[in-house]
């Protein structure tokens, strides 16, 4: 896993400088066959990190662009009329990879038609069901920036993601070899130059070994004492679900795999649980007022449950 790691990292740092924690995190994600959202500011290169990331995986790639008039049939297909015979045309979410860009745009009704392919790994057409193929995984964006003419997404589909990351601005030396990449004109890095050096087989091989990552008795408790802390804070409304248990530890081992380690400790926990549990979390009305953030409750939660020893 961690010469997988170095592998993809490599070739993604072609195009994209400052974000090798975030590609540590996404692809941690992906070995798990887990969703990813991504949050940043624009320009942060969150779009060319997932385009990226496809490339140097050896996934068939597809992005959408999410907008308020986009219907449920854009994103799963619809059934066409043709020679006579109803068929079903496909849409792009058949694919490995689906780039969900600005996913906040787009109605409700449209978010909605992802969570059954999402969660099941299939859409539903005429009631018969249409798998996706293996792997299948979302890449999110939403701008936290800009709200106006945005829909929130709801707490059932946010739960779907097993993390959320948040892009920030690059350091001022990563800005300086941003700027000595090669482009064509004020293009984004050539993301030809992107090499898969992956593949489905070494994909698999890497969940088939996350998901053979020891993980001790107390791992577990500690895992779910964090987990459980965060539905009696004070400042949140709504804490995170068993399903974020299972993501968490999922997480963990993928993190200890990375480390090149094939057991978990706490600290493959502490470092995942801000990406894998904040986006699940509502706060109160008051806390928000106090400008207190979901990875403040999340800190907090760490903070007040006893680490294994």
């Amino acid at each position: 896993m961690r010469d997988l790691y170095e592998a993809v990292a490599g070739e993604v740092e072609k195009v994209v400088v400052g974000q090798e924690g975030m590609t540590a995190t996404a692809l941690a994600a992906i070995s798990l066959g887990g969703h990813v959202l991504m949050e940043g500011p624009p320009g942060v290169a969150k779009t060319l990190l997932a385009s990226a990331l496809s490339r140097a995986l050896g996934l068939e790639f597809r992005r959408v662009q999410f907008t308020p008039d986009m219907l449920p049939s854009d994103v799963t297909g619809n059934v066409a009329l043709r020679g006579g015979e109803l068929t079903f045309r496909r849409g792009p979410v058949f694919t490995n990879v689906l780039l969900a860009d600005e996913i906040n745009r787009t109605p409700p009704k449209t978010q909605g038609a992802l969570l059954e392919a999402m969660q099941e790994r299939q859409v539903s057409v005429e009631g018969r069901p249409e798998p996706l193929p293996d792997p299948f995984l979302v890449l999110a964006t939403q701008n936290p920036i800009e709200y106006e003419g945005t829909y929130t997404l709801p707490e059932a589909q946010l739960d779907r993601f097993l993390v959320r990351l948040k892009v920030d601005y690059p350091a001022e030396d990563q800005e300086v070899r941003m700027l000595s990449l090669e482009r064509r004109g004020v293009g984004p890095g050539d993301l030809d130059a992107v090499r898969p050096v992956v593949g489905l087989d070494a994909l698999r091989e890497a969940r088939a070994a996350v998901d053979a990552t020891r993980v001790d008795d107390e791992i577990a408790r500690y895992v779910i004492a964090i987990v459980r802390r965060t539905r009696s804070l004070p400042s949140v409304q709504l804490g995170a679900s068993p399903r974020a248990a299972v993501h968490l530890l999922g997480a963990a081992k993928a993190a200890a795999r990375l480390a090149g380690r094939d057991y978990v400790t706490p600290d493959d926990v502490g470092s995942m649980a801000p990406a894998v549990l904040a986006h699940r979390l509502v706060l109160t009305p008051e806390a928000e007022l106090e400008r207190y953030e979901d990875t403040d409750a999340v800190r907090t939660a760490l903070g007040d449950v006893a680490v294994p020893r």
